[in-house]
């Protein structure tokens, strides 16, 4: 079948496996031959980090195996979506600590990305709440993973796209919320120095999140919307089954223009211009807006798209951001869904993403001449002592992956250790210089 990521570029013809068991997956493993494999979740990762040749899906690890109100963690099948979670959590008063843009991603592939939200600059990332996880190796064996088991594997697995085994099940903390609601205070910013000074001014609060025009140029380039959010006191305990729309077919792509795109980031900001205005809103609509459109990646074309995620330490951050959104206006490249926002410090975790300054989003349908635009704004992101998501990226090179990743090569070392014939690997991992290109070493 023809696989892809989220951004539907690049696509691969793969077989897909899924077994319905632990045991189910650990003979696909011990008994491997022929190309490599990855794990896959929900597949909500953008570029090629979850695609091979052979693809082993964790569809029926979805189970729910604890939720302990006295310990606050829940305990589930890496299957499970962060969604299906929620739907049991809230309720009951309970939150999860960290959310990506979309509920749908599965557990085991929280873990493999490390997501991060809107609130990484007080809170972390998400592998800073796993208590600990089973991971099925590439023996067949298994091994507990936590902050004090395993530990080394903990850390290359946190981060580490799939590339050290399996997740079967994980146990995660939860936190204590009043409702299911999210006060939201909206603030307009008139140009890139504004949207950062409001970033650092509400660094306090707990979600903090900024949307940016990146078309504006001149005087108002990095003009934008800052949004900070905070548990509502109020609103009932309860999980609503959102209605959606639908696009039902893939858009013409030339309909995502820097015409149409100039158009909505104009009546957007402009809706927020003249005052700052504060409503309540369910967390679903605040954490995950894109989520009420089926099939919004259709939305950018056939050749599908890109998204591009950097983050730049703060010494650097204005004037690398600047140059970034210059250039991008420069070459009519505009996104359509620009979010800017701010780190905490990293963690310990090998390959995980967040580090302590700001980060940008941005997102570009497919065309031939992006690829080179994006190896530009690679030397500006190196240049100003950035790195970029693995979860968003389909087409680093490994000189610019190690650049940004300088514990790569201690990554590589424990991957090639419990993975010595090369079972799992990735097209992203081949790129990248983690795996070998081509079939595994024993083969």
């Amino acid at each position: 079948m023809r696989l892809s990521g989220w951004g539907r570029y690049p696509s691969v013809e793969a077989s897909l496996l899924a077994p319905k068991d632990a045991g189910s997956a650990a003979r696909i493993l011990q008994n491997s031959e022929g190309p490599r494999m990855i794990p896959r979740g929900a597949g909500r990762s953008y570029g090629d980090s979850a695609l091979a040749t052979r693809v082993l899906s964790s569809r029926y690890l979805n189970h729910l195996i604890a939720i302990d109100q006295n310990a606050l963690t829940i305990r589930a099948g890496a299957g499970a979506t962060l969604g299906e979670i929620l739907r049991i959590c809230v309720p009951q008063g309970l939150f999860l600590p960290v959310l990506s843009g979309t509920k749908y991603v599965s557990l085991g592939g929280a873990i493999a990305a490390d997501i991060h939200g809107k609130n990484h600059h007080v809170d972390g990332s998400f592998c800073d709440y796993v208590n600990r996880f089973t991971l099925l190796l590439p023996s067949g064996e298994t091994a507990v993973c936590s902050h004090t088991e395993n530990i080394e594997l903990f850390r290359a697995t946190c981060g580490g796209m799939g590339l050290t085994g399996v997740i079967l099940d994980a146990t995660i903390s939860l936190r204590k919320v009043p409702s299911a609601f999210i006060d939201v205070l909206s603030i307009p910013a008139a140009n890139l120095k504004d949207s950062l000074a409001l970033l650092r001014q509400y660094n306090e609060k707990q979600y903090v999140v900024a949307w940016v025009d990146c078309l504006a140029t001149d005087t108002a380039l990095g003009r934008g919307v800052i949004h900070i959010g905070s548990h509502s006191e109020t609103g009932k305990l309860t999980f609503k089954q959102k209605r959606k729309i639908s696009v039902p077919f893939t858009t013409p792509g030339f309909l995502l223009n820097r015409y149409t795109m100039s158009g909505f980031n104009h009546l957007y900001y402009a809706r927020h211009r003249l005052k700052r205005s504060v409503k309540s809103m369910y967390f679903d609509d605040f954490f995950f807006p894109l989520d009420s459109i089926n099939g919004w990646n259709r939305l950018y074309g056939a050749a599908g798209f890109l998204q591009y995620q950097f983050v730049l330490p703060d010494h650097s951050a204005e004037s690398g951001l600047r140059e970034t959104l210059d250039t991008l206006s420069r070459a009519g490249k505009g996104s359509f869904l620009a979010v800017l926002k701010r780190f905490g410090p990293a963690n310990t975790n090998l390959l995980s993403f967040p580090s302590k300054g700001v980060t940008l989003t941005l997102d570009f349908k497919y065309e031939p001449d992006l690829l080179p635009l994006l190896d530009i704004l690679d030397e500006i992101v190196l240049k100003a002592g950035g790195r970029h998501y693995l979860a968003k990226d389909a087409r680093m090179s490994a000189a610019v992956f190690r650049q940004g990743y300088p514990q790569w090569h201690q990554f590589k070392a424990i991957k090639d250790q419990i993975d010595p014939t090369g079972i799992l690997g990735s097209l992203q991992s081949e790129r990248l210089g983690l795996t070998k290109p081509g079939m595994r070493s024993s083969e």
